[in-house]
C-alpha cells in the first residue's frame, strides 16, 4: 500500500555549526558541541532513514513508485535533490562546486588512483555536479561570485602590503576575467609562502585602520577583520574583497550555479541542491584545500548574486516557491494557518519537513493523514499522488520540477 515515509535524517558537525539552531529546530537539548547541518535526502554518505531502511536503498528497490517515470527516466534509480537545514556561526569555507563533465572527469581520476571512498585525500566524492539554492530563515550572510575589477580596486584603495600590491597589479592589468583569475590566483599561491601569516596581517591591519577611521567600504572592511579573527593568516579573509558580500532576510534567496565562488558567514537557512557532495575549497578551511581543481572549475566572471525565480499562491498568498535554471530540484515554503490549507507539488519525489508548528500531509493516494510537528518530516513518494497540508505551520518541500 502508498505510504508517505517518516524520516530519521543525519547531522553533520562541522566547528563552524551552531550549538543550538538546529537542536532547537529539531526540539532536542543541545550538548554544546556544534551543528551545522541536517541532511533530508539519499546521497549514499550519509542517507536519510525511513523505518530504518536507507532512503536509496528504498528508492532503489521501486523506482518507478517512488520517484515516477519522469523523473527516473531523466536521473535513473535516484533522488536528484539534497534537502539541507544549514545553521552557520562562523564562516564556511571559501568553495566552489564542479561543473557536470568536471565532476565526472575529477571523480573518475580519483577512482583510477585508488582512492576510497570518503578518503581524506579525495576532492571528488561522486559524480554530480551541484548547483544549490539556498533560502533564508533568519538574517543570512554571504559572499557569492566575483565583484567588478573595477570594484574591486576601488575596495583596495589606500590598503598596503604585497598581497593587496599584487591584487592590484593583476586587474589594472587586465580586467577581463581573466585578470580577476589573476589576482584571485596570486591569493590562493601566496598560502605556499612562509610570509603568508605576515603579509596577511599586514593587510588586515591596514583594514583595521580605515574601518577605525571612517571607512567608505565598512561593510567590506568588518568582514575582512571578521574572517581574519576566525582564520588568522589566512589569505581567504582577503578574497571576500573580491567577491560580492550578500545579506539575505528572511524569505529571501540565492542561486549558487556550479563554478560560483562562494562561502556562507552566518545565519539559518534551508538549503537544496543536486544530490551531490563535491566541494572544491580554497580557505577559511581545516579541511583539504585542492587549488588546482578548483581553479579549473571556478568562473571568474564577474556578476552580481543570481537571485532564482519567486512565486507567490495559496488563499493567503501563504505558498512561495523558488525555481532555480536546473532540472534536480525547487523548493516550496508553505505558512498555513488553522482556517486555510495549502497545496504542494501533486507529483514526483517530495520531501517535506515542518519548520515550526502542528500540520498534517493529506496525499491523495494514502488513506490517512500524516501528522508532523516542528523538526520531523516525510519522503513523499510519486505513487502517493496530490499533496495538500492543513493545520497551523511552517513546511519546506524540496521537488523535482
Amino acid at each position: 500500500m502508498t505510504a508517505l515515509h517518516p524520516l530519521d535524517n543525519p547531522l553533520r558537525r562541522y566547528d563552524w555549526g551552531s550549538a543550538t539552531r538546529i537542536p532547537s529546530l529539531l526540539g532536542t537539548a543541545a550538548d554544546g558541541r556544534p551543528v551545522a547541518e541536517l541532511w533530508l535526502g539519499a546521497h549514499p554518505s550519509a542517507p536519510s532513514r525511513a523505518g530504518g531502511v536507507p532512503l536509496d536503498e528504498l528508492v532503489r528497490s521501486a523506482p518507478d513508485a517512488m520517484l515516477g517515470r519522469r523523473v527516473s527516466d531523466r536521473f535513473g534509480p535516484r533522488l536528484p535533490f539534497l534537502l539541507k537545514v544549514l545553521a552557520a556561526d562562523r564562516a564556511l569555507s571559501l568553495q566552489v562546486h564542479p561543473r557536470p563533465h568536471l565532476a565526472r572527469a575529477g571523480y573518475n581520476r580519483e577512482n583510477r588512483l585508488g582512492l576510497a571512498p570518503g578518503a581524506p585525500e579525495r576532492s571528488f566524492h561522486d559524480d554530480q555536479h551541484k548547483p544549490e539554492m539556498v533560502v533564508a530563515l533568519t538574517e543570512f550572510d554571504g559572499l557569492a561570485g566575483f565583484r567588478t575589477p573595477r570594484t574591486v580596486l576601488d575596495l583596495l584603495a589606500g590598503l598596503d602590503g604585497p598581497l593587496v600590491a599584487q591584487m592590484r597589479a593583476a586587474l589594472e592589468a587586465d580586467r577581463s576575467p581573466a585578470g580577476v583569475r589573476t589576482a584571485f590566483t596570486h591569493l590562493l599561491a601566496a598560502r605556499s609562502s612562509q610570509e603568508c601569516p605576515d603579509a596577511v596581517a599586514a593587510t588586515v591591519e591596514a583594514v583595521r585602520h580605515r574601518l577605525r577611521s571612517g571607512s567608505p567600504s565598512a561593510r567590506a572592511d568588518a568582514t575582512v577583520l571578521a574572517l581574519a579573527d576566525q582564520h588568522p593568516g589566512d589569505p581567504g579573509a582577503l578574497a571576500s574583497l573580491l567577491l560580492n558580500r550578500v545579506t539575505l532576510d528572511p524569505g529571501e534567496a540565492l542561486f549558487l550555479p556550479p563554478g560560483e565562488v562562494h562561502a556562507y558567514l552566518s545565519g539559518l537557512a534551508v538549503e537544496v541542491m543536486a544530490s551531490s557532495d563535491n566541494v572544491l575549497r580554497a580557505g577559511l578551511t581545516t579541511k583539504r584545500i585542492d587549488t588546482a581543481a578548483l581553479l579549473e572549475c571556478a568562473s571568474f566572471v564577474p556578476r552580481p548574486p543570481a537571485v532564482p525565480e519567486r512565486s507567490t499562491s495559496g488563499a493567503q498568498q501563504g505558498v512561495h516557491t523558488y525555481r532555480a535554471p536546473v532540472t534536480e530540484f525547487a523548493l516550496t515554503l508553505a505558512d498555513v494557518g488553522v482556517t486555510a490549507g495549502a497545496d504542494l507539488p501533486d507529483s514526483g519525489p517530495r520531501v517535506v519537513l515542518c519548520l515550526a508548528g502542528q500540520v498534517e500531509l493529506h496525499a491523495a493516494a494514502v488513506p490517512r493523514p500524516t501528522p508532523l510537528s516542528r523538526g520531523s518530516s516525510v519522503f513523499v513518494p510519486h505513487d502517493a499522488g496530490a499533496l495538500r497540508v492543513s493545520g497551523e505551520g511552517h513546511v519546506v518541500c524540496a521537488w523535482v520540477p
